[in-house]
């Protein structure tokens, strides 16, 4: 994989151990490890392909890179790992990147800004995800985003505004107290928390010891899209809250992320009603 790394500094004129020694350092900030430059690419994942690709794409240090939808043939789950890993690099390397993709979702993750484009490549509309979300320059632009471009626009608000509040908790090798309600949150040595306990069918004993509902922790860089999504899952309303370490910080309730997508709304609600009223 070094040489298939190298082959643009190679055409460029590059000597051969200068060209895998920018190789050999690309296969670290991509996320690969060394030996993977030693391997052939039917020996690789798709999702370690696609790295490898970034990867000679950076490899000259051009200005501006260009990525026609590189993470469209991996499952969903790599693909966000490898969005992930692109807005780390973006943000290390502060490259411009042409992004070409079918996918509105990742278009409103990725993108700075989104230029939208008719069959025929007629540009249509050009903004900023939020401003695209809460005013499409027309019908088109509206029927490309979809239906749920409201939610969407919840996917560019974080939690860090939205409030928390206490919540019981137990160490996992204590025994729940009585008289606080239904639910605790159970946690580790750490402060991390391990799981809902439901006290009403927890046997007697630590806490860590009953069977415990997962947990999908969140920060406050995370979306409020993800918080409304995971306080409808979570069998309490409640979202726990971590901090960068992984310490539970508190709760937040499901009406509390209500009201803060009601006033997310509410900032393009005027705009999103006068076009469909038009139409």
């Amino acid at each position: 994989m070094l040489d298939n790394i190298a082959t643009v500094p190679l055409l460029l004129g590059w000597n051969r151990r200068r060209a895998r020694a920018r190789a050999a350092e690309l296969l670290e900030t991509v996320g690969l490890a060394a030996d993977a430059g030693r391997r052939y690419p039917h020996q690789l994942s798709g999702g370690q392909q696609q790295r490898v690709g970034v990867a000679r794409a950076l490899a000259a240090d051009p200005p501006v890179l260009l990525m026609d939808e590189p993470f469209g043939a991996v499952d969903p789950v790599v693909r966000t790992q490898l969005q992930d890993e692109l807005l780390r690099l973006q943000k290390e390397l502060n490259k411009s990147i042409v992004f070409v993709t079918h996918d509105v979702d990742e278009a409103v993750r990725l993108g700075d800004r989104i230029a939208i484009f008719r069959t025929g490549g007629h540009l249509v509309q050009c903004a900023a995800p939020a401003e695209l979300l809460s005013r499409p320059a027309d019908d088109f632009v509206a029927g490309f985003l979809g239906a749920e471009r409201g939610l969407k626009l919840l996917s560019l608000t974080t939690l860090a505004d939205v409030p928390r509040t206490a919540t019981p908790t137990v160490h996992a090798d204590a025994a729940p107290a009585g008289g606080e309600g239904r639910w605790r949150l159970v946690t580790a040595p750490d402060g991390s928390p391990l799981g809902w306990l439901d006290t009403d069918a927890a046997p007697a004993g630590p806490a860590g010891d009953g069977p415990l509902l997962p947990v999908r922790a969140l920060k406050d860089t995370d979306s409020v899209l993800a918080a409304l999504d995971e306080s409808l899952a979570s069998p309490t309303g409640l979202v726990v809250r971590v901090d960068a370490d992984c310490r539970v910080t508190g709760v937040t309730s499901r009406e509390l992320i209500h009201d803060r997508a009601g006033a997310a709304h509410a900032a393009s609600g005027p705009v999103l009603a006068a076009r469909e009223n038009a139409a």
